[in-house]
């Protein structure tokens, strides 16, 4: 069974940073890209960043994070994780990470479109004070 599990959120002060790490199950993990959303009540959920695969090697990133959030993975322990510094207030919210549907490539043209992940971890509080 493909599983995707968040960890790493909590409460952290403008200006900090915090590492967001999904930990994933049931499939290989070098095949797939991984996304990563955010969610506030009453909005959308919003594209952060997607991962290709290593092998290709292109990430992408929303203009509001760029510079300050970053991706990566340890491809041995099946896991993803988001770099996130200097936090603002406005990046709070609910993170979720997602498997790519269609494999390795993050493609500019939909990867912040959660249409195009099919399986999503349960997501993780992250709250940014002033």
């Amino acid at each position: 069974q493909v599983r995707l599990m968040e960890s790493g959120g909590g409460l952290v002060q403008s200006g900090g940073s915090l590492r967001l790490s999904c930990t994933t199950s049931g499939f290989t993990f070098d095949d797939y890209g991984i996304g990563w959303f955010r969610q506030v009540p009453g909005k959308e959920r919003e594209g952060i960043s997607c991962m290709s695969s290593s092998d290709i090697g292109i990430n992408w990133y929303a203009g509001s994070v760029r510079g300050r959030f970053s991706v990566s993975r340890a491809s041995a322990k099946g896991t993803a994780f988001l770099q996130m510094n200097s936090l603002k207030p406005e990046d709070t919210g609910i993170y979720y990470c997602a498997r790519v549907t269609t494999g390795r490539a993050c493609e500019r043209s939909w990867w912040s479109s959660p249409d195009h992940y099919d399986t999503w971890g349960p997501g993780t509080q992250v709250t940014v004070s002033e």
